[in-house]
């Protein structure tokens, strides 16, 4: 199973890229995510890393997405070779988006965002978007 699941906040807002012959959107963005445990001084470290989607899915990223919001995005691993302009073999693990949420309470939402402050978002990998109104009951 390839599958990985990150919650954090986003280091920069998203870019977005068109890939040549294929009219694809492609955005990217980083997260910092911080670890579970606590060093031996007692401070907590994080990890950065670096997130692509695609398709509809990159849309909906680049729409929404702005630094400093916490996310939830889940996906898969893959990794890439290629030779340089030197010959050099050169080696890169890509963190590939299939699922994205946002992971704010409402309060902490951005207000300027074009969604309803009563409202949460959520996107799946064929691009369909849920509008969840959390003002009513849940049935459990």
């Amino acid at each position: 199973m390839n599958k990985f699941q990150f919650m954090g906040r986003l280091t920069r807002d998203p870019e977005t890229r068109v890939i040549p012959n294929s009219n694809t959107q492609v955005t990217t963005f980083s997260i910092a995510v911080n670890r579970r445990f606590a060093d031996q001084n007692g401070e907590r470290k994080t990890d950065f890393f670096n997130l692509t989607a695609f398709g509809k899915l990159a849309e909906f990223c680049s729409k929404y997405y702005r630094k400093g919001q916490q996310v939830l995005v889940e996906g898969r691993i893959q990794n890439r070779t290629w030779d340089d302009q030197n010959g050099q073999k050169r080696y890169a693990t890509d963190f590939i988006i299939e699922n994205a949420y946002f992971a704010d309470s409402r309060r902490d939402n951005d207000s300027s965002m074009n969604m309803d402050n009563n409202a949460s978002l959520s996107s799946t990998i064929d691009g369909e978007f849920i509008t969840i109104d959390d003002t009513d009951d849940l049935p459990f």
